[in-house]
Order: structure tokens, then C-alpha cells, then sequence
């Protein structure tokens, strides 16, 4: 029979509306269902008992109603946390308007199975490269600011403030606790660490848990988490559980430390290791400028000791010595050319005395001279011919000269 028309004129009451949802979800079935336990309300009085299942990955859960018998009768007493695969037929309850699944089974999800998925989750974030070596980042080498992801009051929140701060007192922390195991840890982690990754002053940012079992730890291993580490911006310190625990988070991680005390460790530098390889690079550099040095100054001691440095004026003392040779050989080269030639001109002068006119009138000789009427210079006579008589005469001897005329004049016989 079809359902009446529901208009503003025909508005269906509650009573309908409720009856309408119950009769679509019934017609779902039975289902199988994987999830985590909480809230398990169980009383051995009450005919039905009431869990909570909520998604590993989401914050989602759905309401379980199961027959308290059916509770009872499992191997193993339900706990919070557990994993549990449940066979359930969703459920509506029309008087209260409530949804649940009426389950009828529940099988908890064995450990070898759930290290079969997390091995299976771990190839596939391999396969895509989130476990790259060359896609995670270097820590910085020395913090200013560390980001904190730990439960609160946690040993390990103690041991790694202590051990970081004891290497380095300067370091600062920025903490946010979260629950590490449980429902809640996923989403609370991957929250804290997206508040941390937006902080400018947190240069590297550690998730942190003391060890447990391998259901405690199954958090560590979730795929939600490990997308969030991956698309960090600051780099990430895997610090969860002991040596022999291996969530996924540790292959993600741009960094896996053993403990949260090795993780204080690996990222923050130990104050005294610093100051003693500062101490020792300084006493390399002094021993090597120090070598340095005394090689200079050998070198500039060789150098110093050739003798054109040993006496800088050797040289021109040696070229003056030489000059003043040069000069003494020019000069007396000089002086020996000036006297042979001033011998020279003595004898020509001696020679030219001798055979020159002065020295003709002092052996008694006379240069006679005719002086022309028409008043031009005097003449030496050569011949009688230029003295014919009444000439006038000038006769030179060595001590004056006579002035005469002449008387006659005839040719030699």
C-alpha cells in the first residue's frame, strides 16, 4: 500500500515519519561491521546490553544493542579499545527515534591479523613513496622551539624535556598532550600536529609514547596519521614505544628514534660534545696558523739571509766603486790625452816660434814694407821694383819698426 502524500495540507505525524525510517533501514539487512569498542555498558541483570563502535580512522561511531547472553559467552571479556568485527542488522526504534544495529555476533580482530593490515598499509604507503628517503627532511641542527606530542604527565613528556634540556638548557618546548591510545588518539594527534606545523617557531616537532602492546600502539599505525606526518611541513620525530616496537608512523616519520629519550637525543645537540669540538677546532686552527706562521717565517728567513737582502746596499756600493774606477781611469785617460796634446801644441807652438818672423827678426832680420800713395795698406817688398826711389818705408825689426825712404833701387847682379 502506498504511502500517503506528505504535503503542507497533509503533514505526517511523528509516529508515521518514525515508521517510514524504520521500515527503509530494516530493509538493509545484516551487515558486518569493523571498528573499536567504547563505552561498553554491560550489567549480567539486564536482558541487553549497550556498546558504543566507533571508526579507527574518523570520529564516527553507531550504537550496538546485543543480547547480554551473547556478551557472556566470548571467550574473552570485551574491553575498551578493542578491535572487534560485529554482524549486525541495523535497527530503528520508532518510540525514541533512535538508531543502532541489533548485533548478533562478535569476533575480536586477532593480533596476527591486525599486523597483516598494518604490514598491508605499510607496502601500499611504501608503493607511494611516503617512505622515500628523499622526501623527508632534515632536522635542524639546532632547535630554537621543539613541538611535543605526548599524553599528559607521560614519562615520556618527562624524558624528553629533561634529556633535551639537560644537552641544551636553552631549548624551549611547545607541548600539547593528547591520548596516545584509544579512539581518540588519531584525531587528537593529528590536530596537535597540525597546530605545531602552523607555529612558525617550532622547527621540528616529536610524537612521543613510552611503550606498551601492540594493541596500544595500533593508533601509531593508522592511515590518517601517517597522511598528516607526510604532508607536514616541519619535520616529524617518530618516537613510539621501545627498540622492538615498529608502528608505521616510524617509516613515515623524516625521523625514528628508539625511545623518546633517543629522540631528545638525535635532535637536540649536546652543549658539552659542542664545546669540546669548538675547543678542538680551535686548537686545529691555532696549531695550523701557527704552523703557517713559523713556515713564513723560515721562508721570509731564507729570503732574508741571500746577501742582496742581508745588505741591501751591496749592490750600489759595488756600482759606486765601479764608477769611482771609471772616473779615476776617465780622468786619468783625460789627463793623459790633455798633456800629450798640450805637449803637442808646445812643440808646434816651439816649432812655429822658430820658424815664425818674430824669431827671423831676433836672429837680426827685417821685414820691409812699402806704404802705396794711393793709400791702401802696406805692402812686404818682395822686389826692388815696388820701392823705386822716394818710396816710403816701413822697416820691422824685433823691437819696433824704422820708417825711411828710398834712395835707389836696382835689380841683384
Amino acid at each position: 500500500m502506498n504511502a500517503p502524500a506528505n504535503t503542507p495540507d497533509t503533514p505526517w505525524p511523528v509516529g508515521k515519519v518514525n515508521d517510514q525510517v524504520k521500515g527503509w533501514i530494516e530493509r538493509l539487512g545484516f551487515l558486518w561491521v569493523e571498528g573499536q569498542l567504547t563505552q561498553i555498558n554491560v550489567k549480567n541483570s539486564w536482558k541487553l546490553s549497550y556498546l558504543t563502535l566507533r571508526d579507527v580512522e574518523q570520529e564516527k561511531s553507531v550504537q550496538l544493542t546485543c543480547p547480554t547472553n551473547l556478551i557472556r559467552s566470548l571467550p574473552t571479556p570485551l574491553k575498551d579499545g578493542d578491535r572487534v568485527i560485529i554482524r549486525g542488522k541495523p535497527a530503528f526504534y520508532a518510540g525514541r527515534g533512535s538508531f543502532s544495529l541489533w548485533t548478533t555476533e562478535i569476533r575480536h580482530v586477532g593480533l596476527g591479523e591486525l599486523l597483516a593490515r598494518i604490514e598491508m598499509l605499510r607496502k601500499q604507503l611504501a608503493a607511494e613513496g611516503l617512505f622515500d628517503p628523499a622526501r623527508k627532511k632534515r632536522l635542524p641542527y639546532l632547535p630554537v622551539k621543539i613541538g611535543l606530542i605526548t599524553g599528559r604527565g607521560s614519562a615520556a613528556e618527562r624524558d624528553v624535556i629533561s634529556v633535551a634540556q639537560d644537552r641544551w638548557p636553552a631549548v624551549q618546548f611547545r607541548v600539547i598532550n593528547t591520548a596516545v591510545q584509544g579512539r581518540s588518539t588519531v584525531p587528537e594527534v593529528i590536530d596537535a600536529l597540525q597546530q605545531l606545523d602552523r607555529d612558525p617557531e617550532v622547527d621540528v616537532i616529536i610524537i612521543a609514547r613510552g611503550g606498551g602492546s601492540v594493541e596500544d600502539l595500533l593508533p601509531f599505525s593508522e592511515e590518517a596519521l601517517q597522511r598528516a606526518v607526510a604532508a607536514a611541513a616541519t619535520p616529524v620525530v617518530s618516537a613510539i614505544g621501545h627498540e622492538p616496537d615498529s608502528p608505521v608512523l616510524d617509516n613515515v616519520a623524516d625521523l625514528r628514534a628508539a625511545t623518546p629519550t633517543d629522540a631528545a637525543k638525535r635532535v637536540v645537540p649536546d652543549v658539552m660534545e659542542e664545546k669540546a669540538l669548538i675547543n678542538e677546532a680551535r686548537q686545529r686552527m691555532a696549531g695550523a696558523l701557527r704552523g703557517w706562521v713559523d713556515n713564513q717565517r723560515r721562508g721570509l728567513a731564507n729570503i732574508r739571509s741571500r746577501p742582496v737582502l742581508a745588505d741591501p746596499l751591496s749592490p750600489i756600493t759595488a756600482r759606486r766603486e765601479e764608477i769611482d774606477r771609471a772616473k779615476v781611469a776617465m780622468r786619468r785617460d783625460v789627463n793623459y790625452l790633455f798633456d800629450r796634446e798640450n805637449n803637442r801644441v808646445s812643440a808646434l807652438r816651439a816649432q812655429v816660434s822658430a820658424l815664425g818672423p818674430a824669431a827671423t827678426l831676433q836672429r837680426g832680420y827685417s821685414v820691409v814694407q812699402v806704404l802705396p800713395r794711393d793709400g791702401s795698406g802696406p805692402e812686404v817688398v818682395t822686389s826692388y821694383q815696388q820701392s823705386p826711389p822716394g818710396s816710403q818705408l816701413r822697416i820691422r825689426v824685433a823691437d819696433g819698426s824704422v820708417t825711411a825712404a828710398a834712395m835707389a833701387a836696382k835689380p841683384a847682379d
